[in-house]
């Protein structure tokens, strides 16, 4: 007989009722495998890295971390692109792979990925991006009427001996809602868990997520846990999302790039109402130091410096460290030209009325424009 997980009862966002906090405080088992937080790093192309991976770790309170999208096919065809992507080291761990795919290669890719040591194997079938999508991939998975996708997963499912997962958004567009339908299938065939991002793929990244959409997965299920994923940035959203929708975790994407401490703010807030300061001045600097580090290992000086470029408009932001310095950091091209850079900003020290106890939020940025051109 399946244990029925307490759900709170669907209504208006409110504090935390005690039934479901006590229950949250609980550990999150997925698949037989112990998370040591409820709050998980979502995979984000181009930036859920090792290096970035293992920065996060650093800060504490990360309950798992998940790859940037890898492409079963490539992983099989070794890839060196692919196989830069899926780079891991034994402290990388708890680590969720994340792939996408239209046919038998997931299976075998993911057998693969187990054999290269991850934990979780984690099915795409949430990415908007035409290159994607245009090949059955991602989103385009839950357009099927067919029972395609559904057997797909069961291979995946049956061809390894660790948990997957499946993150998904809730359909395609608001007339194919296919996601409750999709969740109930996979826990008849043995997925472990599923994400729900609460945007169909027509809406992008547009609008607000859906909590309600994200509840009627909770409701589908039968014992499998549901992460909820989008929009949480605070504790404030982390609230809303779990009392409203009832869902088991949140996997956070950009919200940990505007602040790499959301994790240990949510776990602390979690145990003890209190979420406690995101980092302060210095430990920024420090992150951003070693986070570049670490991509210089990775990659090399030069390219490290390239792929940089982009986080550098988060940290700059973080810290108000000016457009002037700002600029140069979007176009940094050696570690000497950002020592310097860091050096400058720790003699000047936060601007004045900074401080790690601020609410505010960086500007999240996201895909603009016709979904169709992505």
């Amino acid at each position: 007989m399946k244990t029925q997980l307490i759900r709170p009862p669907s209504g208006d966002p409110t504090l935390l009722p005690d039934i479901q906090r006590d229950r949250l405080r609980m550990p999150l088992s997925i698949g037989g495998i112990e998370l040591a937080s409820r709050f998980t790093l979502a995979p984000l192309a181009g930036y859920t890295n090792l290096p970035f991976r293992m920065s996060i770790r650093d800060v504490g309170s990360c309950g798992l971390c998940t790859t940037d999208l890898l492409n079963a096919r490539a992983i099989l065809q070794g890839s060196i692109r692919t196989r830069e992507l899926m780079a891991t080291c034994p402290d990388d761990r708890p680590l969720s792979t994340q792939i996408y795919g239209t046919g038998e290669e997931m299976a075998q890719g993911a057998k693969w990925l187990e054999g290269y040591g991850a934990t979780f194997i984690d099915i795409n079938m949430g990415c908007p991006v035409r290159k994607v999508v245009k090949g059955g991939g991602g989103s385009a998975m839950m357009c099927d009427t067919t029972g395609f996708t559904i057997a797909v997963v069961r291979q995946v499912v049956e061809a390894v001996k660790i948990p997957v997962t499946v993150k998904m958004r809730l359909g395609w567009d608001a007339d194919n809602l296919t996601a409750p339908h999709f969740a109930r299938a996979f826990e008849e065939i043995g997925v472990a868990a599923v994400t729900i991002h609460g945007r169909t793929r027509a809406q992008g990244f547009s609008g607000q997520v859906d909590l309600q959409g994200i509840r009627a997965v909770v409701d589908a299920v039968e014992h499998i846990p549901v992460i909820g994923n989008g929009d949480v940035r605070s504790v404030h959203d982390a609230e809303r999302m779990l009392t409203t929708t009832g869902c088991d975790a949140i996997a956070i994407g950009r919200g940990a790039l505007a602040n790499p401490w959301i994790f240990r703010q949510l776990d602390n807030w979690l145990h003890t109402g209190d979420p406690g300061p995101r980092g302060t001045y210095d430990e920024r600097l420090d992150f951003m130091v070693n986070h570049l580090g670490r991509m210089i290992d990775w990659r090399g000086e030069h390219l490290a410096c390239l792929q940089f470029r982009k986080n550098a408009t988060w940290y700059t932001r973080a810290l108000r460290a000016g457009k002037a310095i700002q600029q140069v950091l979007v176009m940094l091209d050696t570690r000497a030209t950002f020592d310097g850079i860091v050096e400058r900003l720790r003699d000047q020290g936060p601007p004045t009325g900074w401080s790690e106890w601020d609410a505010g939020d960086s500007q999240i940025t996201v895909p603009a424009g016709p979904i169709a051109h992505w």
